[in-house]
Protein backbone atom coordinates (compact mmCIF):
# COMPACT_ATOMS: atom_id res chain seq x y z
CA UNK A 1 0.00 0.00 0.00
CA UNK A 2 1.26 3.19 -0.94
CA UNK A 3 0.55 6.33 1.39
CA UNK A 4 0.73 9.69 -0.27
CA UNK A 5 1.83 12.66 1.75
CA UNK A 6 0.45 15.78 0.60
CA UNK A 7 2.00 19.28 2.26
CA UNK A 8 -0.48 21.82 3.46
CA UNK A 9 -1.33 24.62 5.88
CA UNK A 10 -3.48 26.00 8.32
CA UNK A 11 -6.58 27.21 7.51
CA UNK A 12 -8.45 29.34 9.39
CA UNK A 13 -12.22 29.02 10.76
CA UNK A 14 -11.88 25.42 11.47
CA UNK A 15 -13.41 25.03 14.89
CA UNK A 16 -16.34 22.69 15.30
CA UNK A 17 -19.70 23.96 16.28
CA UNK A 18 -22.50 22.38 18.91
CA UNK A 19 -22.50 19.67 15.96
CA UNK A 20 -19.27 19.22 14.63
CA UNK A 21 -18.17 22.10 11.59
CA UNK A 22 -20.54 23.89 9.19
CA UNK A 23 -19.50 25.58 6.23
CA UNK A 24 -21.01 26.70 2.57
CA UNK A 25 -20.03 24.01 -0.08
CA UNK A 26 -17.86 26.19 -1.70
CA UNK A 27 -15.52 26.46 1.25
CA UNK A 28 -15.53 22.77 2.02
CA UNK A 29 -14.31 22.38 -1.84
CA UNK A 30 -11.29 24.72 -1.57
CA UNK A 31 -8.03 23.16 -1.63
CA UNK A 32 -7.19 21.37 1.15
CA UNK A 33 -9.85 22.37 3.68
CA UNK A 34 -12.01 19.05 3.84
CA UNK A 35 -8.56 17.07 4.06
CA UNK A 36 -7.30 19.19 6.23
CA UNK A 37 -10.22 18.83 8.88
CA UNK A 38 -10.32 15.01 8.44
CA UNK A 39 -6.64 14.77 9.14
CA UNK A 40 -6.92 16.60 12.18
CA UNK A 41 -9.27 14.18 13.48
CA UNK A 42 -7.50 10.84 12.65
CA UNK A 43 -4.42 12.67 14.21
CA UNK A 44 -5.95 12.89 17.71
CA UNK A 45 -7.51 9.28 17.61
CA UNK A 46 -5.34 6.61 19.27
CA UNK A 47 -5.85 3.09 18.50
CA UNK A 48 -7.61 2.89 15.34
CA UNK A 49 -4.95 0.66 13.41
CA UNK A 50 -7.62 -2.24 11.98
CA UNK A 51 -10.69 -1.22 13.60
CA UNK A 52 -14.04 -0.32 12.02
CA UNK A 53 -14.83 2.86 10.73
CA UNK A 54 -18.40 3.89 10.25
CA UNK A 55 -19.09 6.77 6.94
CA UNK A 56 -22.30 8.25 5.58
CA UNK A 57 -24.31 11.28 5.73
CA UNK A 58 -27.76 12.58 4.58
CA UNK A 59 -26.54 12.90 0.60
CA UNK A 60 -26.71 16.05 0.41
CA UNK A 61 -24.73 18.47 -2.08
CA UNK A 62 -20.75 17.08 -1.44
CA UNK A 63 -21.56 14.10 0.23
CA UNK A 64 -20.81 11.44 -2.11
CA UNK A 65 -17.54 13.76 -2.94
CA UNK A 66 -16.10 14.31 0.64
CA UNK A 67 -16.87 10.76 0.96
CA UNK A 68 -14.61 9.37 -1.83
CA UNK A 69 -11.76 11.68 -0.21
CA UNK A 70 -12.48 10.24 3.51
CA UNK A 71 -12.13 6.85 2.23
CA UNK A 72 -8.48 7.20 0.85
CA UNK A 73 -7.50 9.55 4.09
CA UNK A 74 -8.93 6.53 6.23
CA UNK A 75 -7.08 3.82 4.51
CA UNK A 76 -4.37 5.95 5.29
CA UNK A 77 -4.62 6.35 9.06
CA UNK A 78 -4.70 2.38 9.05
CA UNK A 79 -8.11 1.88 9.62
CA UNK A 80 -8.80 -2.05 8.43
CA UNK A 81 -12.54 -1.41 7.41
CA UNK A 82 -15.29 1.25 6.64
CA UNK A 83 -18.95 0.64 6.64
CA UNK A 84 -20.45 2.93 4.18
CA UNK A 85 -24.61 3.49 3.22
CA UNK A 86 -25.04 2.53 0.01
CA UNK A 87 -25.08 6.32 -2.27
CA UNK A 88 -23.57 7.53 0.70
CA UNK A 89 -26.78 7.51 2.85
CA UNK A 90 -26.43 7.29 6.68
CA UNK A 91 -29.21 8.92 8.84
CA UNK A 92 -27.46 10.66 11.79
CA UNK A 93 -29.40 7.70 14.60
CA UNK A 94 -28.85 5.22 11.67
CA UNK A 95 -25.22 5.77 11.81
CA UNK A 96 -25.53 5.45 15.92
CA UNK A 97 -27.31 2.00 15.51
CA UNK A 98 -24.45 0.85 12.93
CA UNK A 99 -21.69 1.69 15.01
CA UNK A 100 -23.41 0.35 18.08
CA UNK A 101 -23.89 -2.96 16.70
CA UNK A 102 -20.89 -3.54 14.79
CA UNK A 103 -18.91 -2.25 17.67
CA UNK A 104 -17.07 0.18 15.13
CA UNK A 105 -13.78 2.42 16.47
CA UNK A 106 -15.91 5.64 15.66
CA UNK A 107 -17.90 6.99 12.31
CA UNK A 108 -17.83 10.38 10.39
CA UNK A 109 -21.44 11.84 9.55
CA UNK A 110 -21.41 14.25 6.73
CA UNK A 111 -24.31 16.44 7.47
CA UNK A 112 -25.37 20.28 8.16
CA UNK A 113 -28.61 18.74 10.09
CA UNK A 114 -31.49 21.16 9.30
CA UNK A 115 -29.69 23.86 6.87
CA UNK A 116 -30.41 23.79 3.46
CA UNK A 117 -28.40 22.25 0.76
CA UNK A 118 -26.88 22.71 -2.68
CA UNK A 119 -23.91 23.92 -4.46
CA UNK A 120 -24.47 27.87 -2.91
CA UNK A 121 -25.71 26.02 0.37
CA UNK A 122 -24.38 24.08 3.55
CA UNK A 123 -21.89 21.29 4.17
CA UNK A 124 -20.95 19.57 7.63
CA UNK A 125 -18.99 17.02 8.95
CA UNK A 126 -18.50 15.53 12.67
CA UNK A 127 -16.58 12.74 14.44
CA UNK A 128 -19.05 10.03 16.21
CA UNK A 129 -16.91 7.89 18.99
CA UNK A 130 -17.66 4.17 19.66
CA UNK A 131 -20.21 4.66 21.93
CA UNK A 132 -22.46 6.13 18.74
CA UNK A 133 -22.25 9.34 20.48
CA UNK A 134 -21.13 13.09 19.21
CA UNK A 135 -17.29 13.76 20.39
CA UNK A 136 -16.78 15.71 23.43
CA UNK A 137 -15.67 18.84 24.11
CA UNK A 138 -12.09 17.57 24.83
CA UNK A 139 -11.64 16.06 21.83
CA UNK A 140 -13.25 18.75 19.56
CA UNK A 141 -10.95 21.09 21.11
CA UNK A 142 -7.96 19.17 20.48
CA UNK A 143 -9.05 18.88 16.35
CA UNK A 144 -9.13 22.69 16.29
CA UNK A 145 -5.92 23.01 17.42
CA UNK A 146 -4.72 20.66 15.23
CA UNK A 147 -6.14 22.34 12.32
CA UNK A 148 -4.37 25.14 13.58
CA UNK A 149 -0.67 23.86 13.18
CA UNK A 150 -1.56 21.25 10.70
CA UNK A 151 1.55 20.29 7.75
CA UNK A 152 0.67 17.84 6.09
CA UNK A 153 -1.80 15.25 4.96
CA UNK A 154 -2.24 11.58 4.12
CA UNK A 155 -4.34 9.58 1.79
CA UNK A 156 -4.22 6.05 -0.56
CA UNK A 157 -4.47 6.65 -4.13
CA UNK A 158 -6.96 4.95 -5.83
CA UNK A 159 -9.47 5.03 -8.41
CA UNK A 160 -13.60 5.67 -7.11
CA UNK A 161 -15.48 3.47 -4.83
CA UNK A 162 -19.07 2.51 -6.10
CA UNK A 163 -20.70 4.10 -3.63
CA UNK A 164 -24.32 2.63 -5.24
CA UNK A 165 -23.39 -1.28 -4.99
CA UNK A 166 -23.47 -3.26 -2.13
CA UNK A 167 -20.47 -5.18 -1.43
CA UNK A 168 -16.82 -5.41 -0.42
CA UNK A 169 -13.80 -3.98 -2.34
CA UNK A 170 -10.67 -2.47 -1.21
CA UNK A 171 -8.59 0.57 -0.86
CA UNK A 172 -4.95 -0.22 0.07
CA UNK A 173 -5.41 -2.69 3.23
CA UNK A 174 -8.42 -1.41 4.15
CA UNK A 175 -12.07 -3.21 3.42
CA UNK A 176 -14.87 -0.82 2.28
CA UNK A 177 -18.17 -2.68 2.70
CA UNK A 178 -21.19 -0.46 1.20
CA UNK A 179 -24.17 -1.91 3.40
CA UNK A 180 -27.87 -1.20 2.89
CA UNK A 181 -28.20 1.81 5.02
CA UNK A 182 -31.69 1.30 6.65
CA UNK A 183 -31.39 -2.44 8.09
CA UNK A 184 -29.94 -2.25 11.24
CA UNK A 185 -31.70 0.67 12.03
CA UNK A 186 -35.04 -0.62 11.31
CA UNK A 187 -34.45 -4.15 13.17
CA UNK A 188 -33.55 -1.78 16.44
CA UNK A 189 -36.49 0.11 15.97
CA UNK A 190 -39.14 -2.72 15.27
CA UNK A 191 -37.16 -3.97 18.97
CA UNK A 192 -38.14 -0.85 21.07
CA UNK A 193 -42.07 -0.71 20.07
CA UNK A 194 -45.31 -2.70 19.45
CA UNK A 195 -44.91 -3.06 15.86
CA UNK A 196 -48.54 -5.01 15.79
CA UNK A 197 -50.19 -2.86 17.47
CA UNK A 198 -48.71 0.04 15.41
CA UNK A 199 -49.55 -2.14 12.57
CA UNK A 200 -52.95 -2.21 13.33
CA UNK A 201 -53.48 1.20 13.60
CA UNK A 202 -52.03 2.22 10.08
CA UNK A 203 -54.23 0.03 8.60
CA UNK A 204 -57.89 1.34 10.12
CA UNK A 205 -59.93 3.15 7.49
CA UNK A 206 -60.45 6.10 9.76
CA UNK A 207 -56.97 6.38 10.78
CA UNK A 208 -54.70 8.23 7.89
CA UNK A 209 -50.91 10.05 8.50
CA UNK A 210 -48.19 11.79 6.18
CA UNK A 211 -45.03 11.73 7.12
CA UNK A 212 -42.98 14.61 4.81
CA UNK A 213 -39.31 13.38 4.44
CA UNK A 214 -38.43 17.18 2.84
CA UNK A 215 -36.66 15.21 0.32
CA UNK A 216 -33.69 14.29 2.59
CA UNK A 217 -32.47 11.42 4.33
CA UNK A 218 -35.33 9.79 6.19
CA UNK A 219 -37.30 9.40 3.09
CA UNK A 220 -36.07 5.30 2.57
CA UNK A 221 -36.06 4.80 6.26
CA UNK A 222 -40.01 5.90 6.66
CA UNK A 223 -40.22 3.71 3.80
CA UNK A 224 -39.01 0.51 4.86
CA UNK A 225 -40.78 0.87 8.55
CA UNK A 226 -43.92 2.92 7.70
CA UNK A 227 -45.52 1.34 4.68
CA UNK A 228 -43.32 -2.12 4.56
CA UNK A 229 -43.35 -3.50 7.46
CA UNK A 230 -45.82 -1.53 9.12
CA UNK A 231 -48.02 -1.91 5.95
CA UNK A 232 -49.43 2.19 5.83
CA UNK A 233 -50.95 2.74 2.85
CA UNK A 234 -48.51 3.98 -0.24
CA UNK A 235 -48.19 7.31 0.02
CA UNK A 236 -48.05 7.86 3.91
CA UNK A 237 -44.41 9.06 3.17
CA UNK A 238 -44.15 12.18 1.45
CA UNK A 239 -40.94 13.97 -0.65
CA UNK A 240 -39.28 11.04 -0.08
CA UNK A 241 -36.65 10.72 -2.52
CA UNK A 242 -33.24 11.93 -0.69
CA UNK A 243 -32.11 15.02 -3.12
CA UNK A 244 -29.15 16.90 -2.84
CA UNK A 245 -30.71 20.26 -2.63
CA UNK A 246 -33.73 18.92 -0.85
CA UNK A 247 -35.77 19.65 -3.66
CA UNK A 248 -34.94 23.52 -2.85
CA UNK A 249 -36.48 23.49 0.27
CA UNK A 250 -35.25 23.80 3.65
CA UNK A 251 -35.03 21.04 5.68
CA UNK A 252 -35.88 21.59 9.23
CA UNK A 253 -39.08 20.42 10.70
CA UNK A 254 -41.05 23.11 11.85
CA UNK A 255 -44.54 24.87 11.14
CA UNK A 256 -42.38 27.84 8.65
CA UNK A 257 -40.51 25.19 6.86
CA UNK A 258 -42.89 22.16 6.38
CA UNK A 259 -45.46 24.36 5.97
CA UNK A 260 -47.38 22.48 3.62
CA UNK A 261 -47.51 19.14 6.38
CA UNK A 262 -49.36 21.35 8.68
CA UNK A 263 -51.93 23.01 5.93
CA UNK A 264 -53.01 19.36 4.85
CA UNK A 265 -53.03 18.40 8.78
CA UNK A 266 -55.21 21.62 9.57
CA UNK A 267 -57.19 20.55 5.97
CA UNK A 268 -60.92 18.30 7.23
CA UNK A 269 -61.15 17.38 3.72
CA UNK A 270 -57.66 15.44 3.54
CA UNK A 271 -59.24 13.56 6.88
CA UNK A 272 -55.70 13.32 8.23
CA UNK A 273 -55.10 12.01 12.03
CA UNK A 274 -51.49 12.17 12.25
CA UNK A 275 -48.77 14.07 10.95
CA UNK A 276 -44.87 14.22 11.17
CA UNK A 277 -41.73 15.00 9.37
CA UNK A 278 -37.89 14.85 10.14
CA UNK A 279 -35.12 16.62 9.09
CA UNK A 280 -32.11 16.83 6.71
CA UNK A 281 -30.30 14.06 8.22
CA UNK A 282 -32.97 12.70 10.32
CA UNK A 283 -32.41 13.16 14.06
CA UNK A 284 -35.04 15.91 14.01
CA UNK A 285 -39.40 15.82 14.23
CA UNK A 286 -41.99 17.41 14.09
CA UNK A 287 -45.39 16.26 15.72
CA UNK A 288 -48.80 17.50 14.32
CA UNK A 289 -52.05 16.35 15.08
CA UNK A 290 -55.23 17.46 13.03
CA UNK A 291 -55.11 20.93 13.04
CA UNK A 292 -53.10 20.90 16.53
CA UNK A 293 -49.22 21.35 16.56
CA UNK A 294 -47.13 19.91 19.57
CA UNK A 295 -44.26 21.67 20.83
CA UNK A 296 -40.87 19.63 20.83
CA UNK A 297 -40.94 20.54 24.61
CA UNK A 298 -44.17 19.08 25.17
CA UNK A 299 -43.41 15.94 23.10
CA UNK A 300 -40.99 14.55 25.65
CA UNK A 301 -42.99 15.41 28.62
CA UNK A 302 -45.76 13.31 26.58
CA UNK A 303 -43.17 10.38 25.84
CA UNK A 304 -42.06 10.35 29.48
CA UNK A 305 -45.44 10.34 31.09
CA UNK A 306 -46.95 7.35 28.58
CA UNK A 307 -43.80 5.57 29.11
CA UNK A 308 -45.63 2.29 29.97
CA UNK A 309 -47.16 2.25 27.03
CA UNK A 310 -44.01 1.50 24.77
CA UNK A 311 -42.70 -2.13 25.21
CA UNK A 312 -39.00 -0.97 25.59
CA UNK A 313 -39.37 1.35 28.28
CA UNK A 314 -42.37 -0.46 30.18
CA UNK A 315 -40.00 -1.42 33.31
CA UNK A 316 -39.36 2.05 34.09
CA UNK A 317 -36.86 4.97 32.96
CA UNK A 318 -33.97 5.44 34.60
CA UNK A 319 -34.21 9.85 34.28
CA UNK A 320 -34.90 12.10 32.20
CA UNK A 321 -32.47 14.60 30.59
CA UNK A 322 -33.36 18.31 28.83
CA UNK A 323 -31.52 20.80 27.24
CA UNK A 324 -31.50 24.39 29.30
CA UNK A 325 -33.55 26.32 26.61
CA UNK A 326 -36.32 23.24 26.51
CA UNK A 327 -39.26 24.07 28.99
CA UNK A 328 -39.36 22.73 32.42
CA UNK A 329 -42.63 20.51 30.80
CA UNK A 330 -40.55 17.03 31.42
CA UNK A 331 -39.70 17.93 34.51
CA UNK A 332 -42.81 17.91 36.01
CA UNK A 333 -43.00 14.64 34.57
CA UNK A 334 -40.06 13.72 36.57
CA UNK A 335 -41.20 14.72 39.48
CA UNK A 336 -44.46 12.77 39.83
CA UNK A 337 -42.58 9.67 38.68
CA UNK A 338 -40.03 10.17 41.28
CA UNK A 339 -36.89 9.75 39.10
CA UNK A 340 -34.37 12.40 37.99
CA UNK A 341 -34.36 14.98 35.50
CA UNK A 342 -31.09 16.54 34.06
CA UNK A 343 -30.35 20.00 32.55
CA UNK A 344 -28.01 19.95 30.07
CA UNK A 345 -26.38 22.53 27.41
CA UNK A 346 -27.75 22.08 24.10
CA UNK A 347 -26.12 19.41 22.49
CA UNK A 348 -26.69 15.52 21.94
CA UNK A 349 -23.04 15.01 23.35
CA UNK A 350 -23.78 16.06 26.64
CA UNK A 351 -26.85 13.24 27.38
CA UNK A 352 -24.43 10.77 26.33
CA UNK A 353 -22.09 10.00 29.49
CA UNK A 354 -25.75 10.09 31.60
CA UNK A 355 -27.02 7.87 28.71
CA UNK A 356 -23.55 5.57 28.62
CA UNK A 357 -23.73 5.60 32.55
CA UNK A 358 -27.25 4.41 32.96
CA UNK A 359 -28.76 8.15 34.54
CA UNK A 360 -31.03 8.56 32.04
CA UNK A 361 -33.35 6.84 29.20
CA UNK A 362 -35.31 9.62 27.39
CA UNK A 363 -33.81 12.75 26.45
CA UNK A 364 -35.36 15.74 24.54
CA UNK A 365 -34.26 19.44 23.13
CA UNK A 366 -36.66 21.98 22.08
CA UNK A 367 -35.24 22.38 18.98
CA UNK A 368 -37.05 18.99 17.57
CA UNK A 369 -34.97 16.54 18.87
CA UNK A 370 -36.05 13.69 21.01
CA UNK A 371 -33.92 10.70 21.90
CA UNK A 372 -33.57 7.43 23.90
CA UNK A 373 -30.77 5.18 25.30
CA UNK A 374 -30.88 2.65 22.01
CA UNK A 375 -28.40 4.84 19.93
CA UNK A 376 -26.59 7.82 20.98
CA UNK A 377 -28.60 10.49 18.76
CA UNK A 378 -31.63 12.16 18.75
CA UNK A 379 -33.58 10.19 16.85
CA UNK A 380 -36.50 11.62 14.79
CA UNK A 381 -38.24 8.17 13.38
CA UNK A 382 -37.97 6.69 16.64
CA UNK A 383 -39.91 9.82 17.99
CA UNK A 384 -42.53 9.11 15.18
CA UNK A 385 -42.77 5.50 16.22
CA UNK A 386 -43.09 6.16 19.93
CA UNK A 387 -45.93 8.50 19.34
CA UNK A 388 -47.55 5.98 16.85
CA UNK A 389 -47.54 3.78 19.77
CA UNK A 390 -48.84 5.29 22.54
CA UNK A 391 -51.73 6.52 19.70
CA UNK A 392 -52.49 3.06 19.59
CA UNK A 393 -52.36 2.06 22.91
CA UNK A 394 -54.86 5.20 23.99
CA UNK A 395 -57.22 5.13 21.37
CA UNK A 396 -57.08 9.17 21.38
CA UNK A 397 -56.11 11.60 18.95
CA UNK A 398 -53.18 14.04 19.39
CA UNK A 399 -54.91 16.93 20.57
CA UNK A 400 -56.56 15.03 23.38
CA UNK A 401 -53.42 13.54 24.85
CA UNK A 402 -51.46 16.65 24.90
CA UNK A 403 -54.62 18.30 26.49
CA UNK A 404 -54.97 15.81 28.65
CA UNK A 405 -51.39 15.62 29.97
CA UNK A 406 -51.84 19.71 30.36
CA UNK A 407 -55.08 19.04 32.52
CA UNK A 408 -52.73 16.34 34.91
CA UNK A 409 -49.35 18.70 34.79
CA UNK A 410 -50.42 22.22 33.93
CA UNK A 411 -49.00 23.80 30.35
CA UNK A 412 -45.68 25.03 30.07
CA UNK A 413 -46.61 27.66 27.55
CA UNK A 414 -43.17 28.20 25.00
CA UNK A 415 -42.02 29.41 22.40
CA UNK A 416 -38.66 30.04 20.77
CA UNK A 417 -38.24 33.51 18.37
CA UNK A 418 -35.00 33.01 15.84
CA UNK A 419 -33.35 36.10 14.30
CA UNK A 420 -31.07 34.55 11.69
CA UNK A 421 -27.87 35.83 10.21
CA UNK A 422 -27.21 38.61 12.56
CA UNK A 423 -23.80 40.27 11.90
CA UNK A 424 -21.51 38.63 14.44
CA UNK A 425 -20.33 41.64 15.63
CA UNK A 426 -23.81 43.35 16.31
CA UNK A 427 -24.59 39.36 18.05
CA UNK A 428 -21.57 39.90 20.18
CA UNK A 429 -21.90 42.98 21.21
CA UNK A 430 -25.97 42.46 22.36
CA UNK A 431 -24.35 39.18 24.26
CA UNK A 432 -22.06 41.33 25.73
CA UNK A 433 -24.09 44.15 27.21
CA UNK A 434 -26.73 41.68 28.09
CA UNK A 435 -23.95 39.56 30.46
CA UNK A 436 -23.02 43.00 31.86
CA UNK A 437 -26.22 43.52 33.39
CA UNK A 438 -26.74 40.03 34.46
CA UNK A 439 -25.37 41.01 38.48
CA UNK A 440 -27.96 44.09 39.07
CA UNK A 441 -31.59 42.35 37.57
CA UNK A 442 -32.26 40.20 40.48
CA UNK A 443 -34.86 41.84 42.22
CA UNK A 444 -35.38 44.48 39.40
CA UNK A 445 -39.42 44.78 37.83
CA UNK A 446 -38.60 44.63 33.98
CA UNK A 447 -41.97 45.59 32.10
CA UNK A 448 -44.04 44.24 34.87
CA UNK A 449 -42.18 41.30 35.55
CA UNK A 450 -39.99 40.96 38.66
CA UNK A 451 -36.65 39.05 38.02
CA UNK A 452 -35.67 36.99 40.68
CA UNK A 453 -32.71 35.59 39.22
CA UNK A 454 -30.10 35.79 36.32
CA UNK A 455 -27.13 34.65 34.79
CA UNK A 456 -25.43 32.67 32.12
CA UNK A 457 -25.92 28.43 32.37
CA UNK A 458 -23.14 27.05 33.58
CA UNK A 459 -22.91 22.86 33.60
CA UNK A 460 -20.90 20.65 35.23
CA UNK A 461 -21.48 17.07 34.23
CA UNK A 462 -22.07 14.66 37.01
CA UNK A 463 -20.40 11.67 35.53
CA UNK A 464 -17.38 12.97 33.91
CA UNK A 465 -17.07 15.93 36.03
CA UNK A 466 -16.19 18.38 32.68
CA UNK A 467 -17.23 21.91 33.13
CA UNK A 468 -18.78 23.78 29.90
CA UNK A 469 -19.51 27.77 30.44
CA UNK A 470 -21.34 30.39 28.85
CA UNK A 471 -23.99 28.18 27.87
CA UNK A 472 -27.16 31.06 27.35
CA UNK A 473 -28.28 33.79 29.62
CA UNK A 474 -31.06 32.95 32.18
CA UNK A 475 -33.53 35.58 33.27
CA UNK A 476 -35.62 33.65 35.94
CA UNK A 477 -38.91 35.42 37.23
CA UNK A 478 -40.57 35.06 40.77
CA UNK A 479 -43.62 33.61 39.21
CA UNK A 480 -41.21 30.55 37.70
CA UNK A 481 -40.88 32.14 34.38
CA UNK A 482 -38.28 32.39 32.00
CA UNK A 483 -36.53 34.11 29.68
CA UNK A 484 -33.42 32.61 27.82
CA UNK A 485 -30.88 33.84 25.11
CA UNK A 486 -28.46 31.94 22.96
CA UNK A 487 -26.50 32.21 19.98
CA UNK A 488 -26.80 28.72 18.39
CA UNK A 489 -23.98 26.93 17.29
CA UNK A 490 -25.70 25.57 13.89
CA UNK A 491 -25.69 28.05 11.44
CA UNK A 492 -22.71 29.22 8.65
CA UNK A 493 -23.23 32.35 8.25
CA UNK A 494 -23.55 35.58 10.96
CA UNK A 495 -25.12 34.18 13.89
CA UNK A 496 -28.24 33.19 15.14
CA UNK A 497 -29.68 34.26 17.97
CA UNK A 498 -32.02 32.23 19.57
CA UNK A 499 -34.60 33.41 22.24
CA UNK A 500 -36.46 31.02 24.33
CA UNK A 501 -39.44 32.15 26.49
CA UNK A 502 -41.72 30.02 28.89
CA UNK A 503 -44.55 30.70 31.12
CA UNK A 504 -45.93 27.76 33.84
CA UNK A 505 -49.74 27.94 33.36
CA UNK A 506 -51.65 25.49 36.35
CA UNK A 507 -55.45 26.69 35.41
CA UNK A 508 -56.95 24.67 32.22
CA UNK A 509 -59.10 27.44 31.84
CA UNK A 510 -55.96 29.30 30.12
CA UNK A 511 -54.62 26.59 28.09
CA UNK A 512 -55.85 27.37 24.83
CA UNK A 513 -54.69 31.26 25.02
CA UNK A 514 -53.08 31.92 22.08
CA UNK A 515 -49.22 30.77 22.34
CA UNK A 516 -47.85 34.40 21.61
CA UNK A 517 -50.48 36.45 23.34
CA UNK A 518 -49.84 34.54 26.63
CA UNK A 519 -46.25 35.10 26.01
CA UNK A 520 -46.47 39.06 25.30
CA UNK A 521 -45.28 40.41 28.49
CA UNK A 522 -42.02 37.79 28.30
CA UNK A 523 -41.68 39.19 25.16
CA UNK A 524 -41.56 42.39 25.88
CA UNK A 525 -39.29 41.77 29.04
CA UNK A 526 -36.92 40.28 26.17
CA UNK A 527 -37.19 43.49 24.44
CA UNK A 528 -36.34 45.75 27.22
CA UNK A 529 -33.41 44.12 28.82
CA UNK A 530 -31.79 42.86 25.42
CA UNK A 531 -32.35 45.85 23.43
CA UNK A 532 -32.86 43.22 20.51
CA UNK A 533 -34.18 45.61 17.53
CA UNK A 534 -31.57 48.27 18.75
CA UNK A 535 -28.71 46.28 19.35
CA UNK A 536 -28.93 43.57 15.74
CA UNK A 537 -31.40 46.18 13.65
CA UNK A 538 -33.94 43.62 13.56
CA UNK A 539 -37.69 44.28 14.68
CA UNK A 540 -39.21 40.65 14.46
CA UNK A 541 -37.82 37.44 14.42
CA UNK A 542 -36.88 35.09 11.18
CA UNK A 543 -38.54 32.06 12.46
CA UNK A 544 -41.40 31.62 15.51
CA UNK A 545 -41.70 28.32 16.67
Amino acid sequence: MSITTVNTRPIAGQKPGTSGLRKKVKVFSQPGYLENFVQSIFDNLNGQAGKTLVLGGDGRYFNDVAIQTILRMAAAAGFGRTLVGKNGILSTPAASAVIRKHGAFGGIILSASHNPGGPDDDFGIKYNQGNGGPANETFTDAVYQRTQEISVYRLVEGADIDLGRLGTTQIGAMQVEIIDPVADYAELLESLFDFKRIAALLQRPDFRMRFDAMHAVTGPYAKEILERRLGAPAGTVVNGTPLPDFGGGHPDPNPVYAADLVAAMADPALGLSFGAASDGDGDRNMIVGANFIVSPSDSIAVLAANYALVPAYAKGLAGVARSMPTSCAVDRVAAALGIPCFETPTGWKFFGTLLDAGKATLCGEESAGTGSNHVREKDGLWAVLYWLNILAARNEAVEQIVRDHWRRYGRNVYSRHDYEGIESAKAEALFSALRQQLPALPGQIVAGQRVQAADDFAYTDPVDGSRSERQGVRILLDDGSRVVFRLSGTGTEGATMRVYLERYVADPAQHSVPTQEALAPLIALAEKVARIVEMSGRDHPDVIS
